[in-house]
């Protein structure tokens, strides 16, 4: 499972603003999250990459503990959830389309101000 601190600040920023006028494509209903549902989930991100899913039937921290159980099993990243939705993040190593305009990590210059 990819570490949420792999990606960058910028790189969250970025995903959040693409997600931004995106419509939920997957919507948790009563029956909660089985193992169709997941496999719907995880259809999405390969095609997407960036996908939005509406958390429904439960309180803040069921809707919490529900996009963190998305994330984990899907193997994504779990950018932001805002009320009912959650926004979720996988690069598709074979067919980029988000991942190519992220930004990455810079390599570390060395500082102008110090001498050799």
């Amino acid at each position: 499972m990819p570490c949420p601190t792999d990606l960058s600040e910028t790189s969250r920023r970025q995903l959040k603003r693409l997600a931004h006028h995106r419509k939920p494509l997957v919507q948790v209903g009563a029956a909660g999250l089985s193992a169709a549902l997941i496999a719907e989930i995880d259809h999405a991100l390969t095609h997407h990459e960036l996908i939005k899913v509406k958390l429904g039937g439960a309180d803040r921290r069921g809707r919490d503990a529900m996009a963190q159980a998305i994330a984990e099993r899907t193997r994504s990243w779990l950018i932001q959830r805002i009320g009912g939705i959650g926004t979720f993040y996988r690069e598709n190593t074979e067919q980029p389309a988000i991942s190519q305009t992220l930004e990455r990590p810079r390599a570390e210059q060395p500082d102008k101000h110090t001498q050799t």
